[in-house]
């Protein structure tokens, strides 16, 4: 209790920069959960003041970190409805209204033909509108279970900029280069895995340009030998957030089976899943549904839940949008701490809850691939 009091101490410093109210009083911090060192704080905020507040949000990030008695912190941004609080704005259709006139559109060549990925049954990509919602913690623990469904699994990194696969997976060393020019994955937990993260020193940015993404990304997906230890059944493809070169490349690049979207409860955050849709919609690739992350939190200590950023948010727009919900995963330190030890809660403690949560999920695609 002592350190949260401190914790909204050093929010009340903090002033909103639109109402000039400090963050406690003007009703901005929603919640405060403060447990074995690790605090995690919740504003709520307006969706038109997500810009705003993305520097204030940083700003509380630090000052919270700087709380004597914590060890670390994050400060999330929701814009998650209260009871008695103003409708929010009306989000973007994921369809054109029944009879809507369609638009002409301009002529344009045709894209590139996606090809086979060789030595690869099947392609999933792992999506999400925006970051931080926890998409490559997801597709490591997801590429984790299915492999332990009895299926050839691979994982590429393909989040150029912030690889972060190597890490959770306890990958080091360079990648090597086998006698047909091909790049030789790593293998760790049941997985074959490759990431930039393998290829680059892990202290330096990549500060390329679009055509030098799109090479990596091609490099990543058809120059690696995955059929090294046998023909893949699945291979996932961890994208990095938003619509941008690496997920245009991946679908012109690679026949996609399909791709799995990742969204936390809030409303932000199902905007950006929307938009992740529409592209997938607009490339011609099925979605196999929606996974919901940080769905909950579930005190360690006795065990109340608790809904920091809503809940089922992910599963009402997968029903609106006709797409499958494949399940959620909650909010909990011992996936974190997994990861940052280099071994995915889905390896590290299979009969967990946590890890069973990865389970179920991977057990509902699995038997969407053999149908």
């Amino acid at each position: 209790m002592l350190e949260k009091s401190r914790i909204e101490k050093a929010l009340k410093a903090l002033a909103h920069p639109r109402t000039g109210e400090n963050l406690v009083d003007g009703g901005v911090v929603q919640s405060i959960v403060f447990s074995n060192g690790e605090a995690l704080v919740t504003l709520s905020i307006d969706a038109s003041d997500a810009a705003l507040m993305t520097p204030v949000r940083a700003e509380a990030e630090a000052a919270v970190a700087a709380v004597k008695g914590v060890k670390s912190a994050r400060v999330m941004l929701t814009a998650e409805r209260v009871p008695g609080s103003a409708p929010a704005r009306p989000l973007p259709q994921l369809h054109k209204p029944s009879g809507a006139p369609a638009q002409a559109k301009p002529s344009r060549p045709a894209p590139p033909t996606p090809n086979t990925v060789p030595n690869v049954a099947h392609v999933i990509a792992v999506a999400s509108g925006k970051g931080g919602v926890g998409k490559s913690t997801t597709s490591v623990n997801l590429a984790v279970a299915l492999s332990q469904q009895g299926l050839k699994v691979g994982l590429v990194d393909c989040d150029i900029y912030g690889p972060s696969i190597a890490h959770m997976l306890g990958l080091t060393g360079r990648a090597q280069v086998n006698d047909a020019k091909q790049i030789r994955p790593h293998f760790a937990h049941g997985l074959a895995a490759m990431t930039m993260g393998l290829l680059m020193d892990t202290e330096q940015a990549a500060v390329w340009r679009g055509p030098m993404v799109m090479k990596a990304t091609q490099q990543l997906l058809m120059e690696v030998d995955w059929g090294e230890r046998g023909t893949l059944d699945v291979l996932i493809v961890d994208l990095p957030p938003g619509t941008g070169d690496v997920q245009l490349t991946l679908a012109q690049t690679a026949t996609l089976t399909g791709a799995v979207i990742v969204s936390t409860p809030q409303d932000l955050a199902l905007i950006d899943a929307r938009k992740a849709k529409d592209m997938f919609d607009k490339v011609g690739a099925p979605v196999l549904g929606v996974i919901e992350n940080m769905s909950y939190f579930a005190c360690p200590k006795c065990g109340e839940r608790t809904d920091l950023f809503g809940h089922g948010g992910a599963r009402l727009t997968a029903e609106k949008a006709g797409l499958d919900f494949l399940g959620e995963i909650p909010l909990q330190m011992a996936i974190r701490e997994a990861g940052d030890a280099g071994i995915p809660v889905a390896s590290a403690a299979p009969q967990s809850d946590e890890a069973r949560a990865y389970a179920v999920i991977a057990e509902r695609l699995a038997r969407a691939l053999s149908s």
